[in-house]
């Protein structure tokens, strides 16, 4: 399992590979890469700050992905999150995993990026053109993570 918190870009190819590489046992990864935007809530976004607690972060992450291990057959995980000032079209957040077959990849995958969006503490601060905004949370975010808790 690698969980990274960086300023540095990530490489969702060499991920991946690094990943897979001399494994047979791997029948599938499921991956989801989330960019920076240029538009949040009908303004326009010329970057955006992330902000995190160092080793609160980390924490958080790895529990998270302890809570997939825990639910699926997983036989490796990949969390990469970035931090600092991005760009509109810069990679933020990779999560790619691994398993013996399709199903509890894409789940596992989607259940890990959910409860990313709601329980990792990182705070975004966005640079629009009426001046810096907090981004807040949302409801659809948090109704995507409840979902997992009938599961």
């Amino acid at each position: 399992m690698k969980i990274l918190v960086q300023t540095d870009p990530f490489d969702l190819g060499a991920e991946v590979a690094a990943m897979s590489r001399g494994r047979t046992d791997i029948g599938a990864i499921a991956s989801f890469v989330g960019l920076a935007r240029d538009m949040n809530e009908g303004s326009g976004v010329a970057a955006m700050t992330l902000e995190h607690y160092p080793g609160m972060t980390e924490k958080a992450l790895a529990a998270v992905v302890d809570d997939a291990c825990s639910r699926w057959t997983l036989l490796d995980v990949t969390v990469i999150h970035r931090v600092g000032r991005l760009l509109p079209g810069d990679p933020i957040v990779l999560v790619a995993v691994a398993g013996s077959h399709r199903g509890e990849a894409f789940d596992a995958c989607e259940f890990i990026m959910d409860y990313l969006k709601t329980q990792a503490p990182f705070w975004k601060k966005e640079e629009t053109m009426e001046g810096d905004r907090w981004v807040e949370a949302r409801a659809s975010d948090d109704a995507a993570a409840a979902r997992w808790q009938a599961s």
